[in-house]
């Protein structure tokens, strides 16, 4: 049985495709038991979200795609999904708390100490390569990355999770076998996920549009970034079994 985790809907604006009818349809055609929903610093798709799922008979997974404000201008990513009431409770105070405290140039950012002091029912997925860690170990700082994980161990224990994730982008390899050592190091639990901006292969260059007309940059342009791959689409459980046979 495989969960996806790390899920951007059409809520998210640039950084997703899927409308949650299309997704809650797919999930139940997959024969997927639950299915998150973590939109970018928000959680405007929730109460949509959340009665679609459970029509299908589909537990709804509450979560959110945060940036972590880190020193100076440096930001990375954070993944917070609810376990209760009181995670949602928290999640909703940390994002509100971004926009009205943590703004830097019009996008909110939450403070590793907010997390901290919110954590009750909250569980964290580390962001993967884009991650505080991920950025960390891909610098080559393995004591740091141990030191920094540790924190987040002890605010989190066992709801911090090292998140993997093989989407065939830049960098990816050898995060994933940084991570691993680091998690083994630390006795750390590992997540994978595939980072979903689109429900299908094929959807990928209507999603490379969108993300082209936001940045103001031409399709054809061989110079443009490419931050996003036609991997990151609604893999089903047998995929994702398949990709990550080797990680137990």
């Amino acid at each position: 049985m495989f969960v996806h985790l790390h899920l951007h809907s059409e809520y998210s604006i640039v950084d997703g495709l899927i409308r949650i009818n299309d997704l809650v349809d797919r999930v139940a055609a997959l024969g997927m038991p639950a299915i998150a929903v973590t939109d970018q610093n928000a959680l405007f798709s929730m109460v949509k979200f959340y009665r679609a799922a459970q029509a299908r008979g589909i537990k709804p997974i509450i979560g959110a795609d945060l940036w972590l404000a880190g020193e100076g201008a440096k930001r990375t990513r954070i993944v917070a999904l609810c376990q209760d009431a009181a995670g949602y409770r928290n999640l909703t105070e940390v994002i509100t708390r971004s926009y009205t405290e943590g703004q830097v140039q019009g996008v909110p950012h939450v403070q590793q100490e907010w997390l901290f002091a919110r954590s009750e029912g909250l569980l964290l997925l580390s962001g993967a390569g884009g991650g505080e860690l991920g950025q960390i170990l891909a610098g080559g700082s393995k004591v740091e990355a141990k030191r920094r994980l540790r924190r987040w161990l002890d605010h989190f224990p066992n709801r911090y999770y090292l998140e993997l994730q093989r989407t065939g982008r830049s960098g990816e390899a050898d995060y994933i076998e940084r991570a691993l050592d680091l998690a083994a190091a630390c006795h750390a639990p590992v997540v994978a996920t595939n980072d979903v901006c689109f429900l299908h292969p094929e959807d990928y260059e209507a999603h490379e549009a969108r993300f082209c007309i936001h940045a103001g940059r031409a399709l054809a342009d061989p110079r443009r970034p490419k931050p996003y791959s036609p991997q990151q689409y609604l893999r089903s459980a047998e995929e994702m079994e398949a990709l990550w046979a080797h990680v137990p």
